[in-house]
């Protein structure tokens, strides 16, 4: 249903060094780039995470209460990226591990502030 989804920045070449790192993991690479622009997809017909200027040249601000949720296929992978995402400058906003008996997720803020969290579905054991 969600085509691509966008956050902000008023830095990019900051920021497209932090996602190129980050969405390395999943194999996902810029699917598309331009002046103000850069989105990252594992494939044209899967949805794709960008970072922008601002269209109206205002800066950029985080939304309080929006997030951009990341799915993996593993607690592993979750640990892998949350871990990797504060190396490359993100801030903690709730560590990984598990929430209920059937949701694995880590989460942080990029360098701009915008809030992403990693996730998976795991079974009730």
């Amino acid at each position: 249903m969600i085509g691509y989804a966008t956050l902000g920045t008023n830095d990019l070449p900051r920021a497209a060094a932090f996602y190129d790192a980050l969405l390395s993991e999943l194999g996902a690479k810029r699917m598309w780039e331009y002046d103000g622009g850069i989105g990252w997809g594992v494939s044209p017909e899967l949805p794709v995470l960008g970072i922008l200027k601002p269209y109206n040249r205002q800066p950029a601000t985080v939304g309080n209460g929006t997030m951009v949720a990341i799915v993996v296929n593993s607690p592993a992978k979750v640990d892998a990226m949350y871990t990797l995402a504060l190396k490359l400058g993100a801030r903690d906003e709730g560590p990984a591990g598990p929430r209920g008996p059937s949701f694995y997720a880590g989460y942080f803020r990029d360098p701009d502030g915008n809030k992403l969290n990693v996730f998976c579905s795991t079974s009730v054991e």
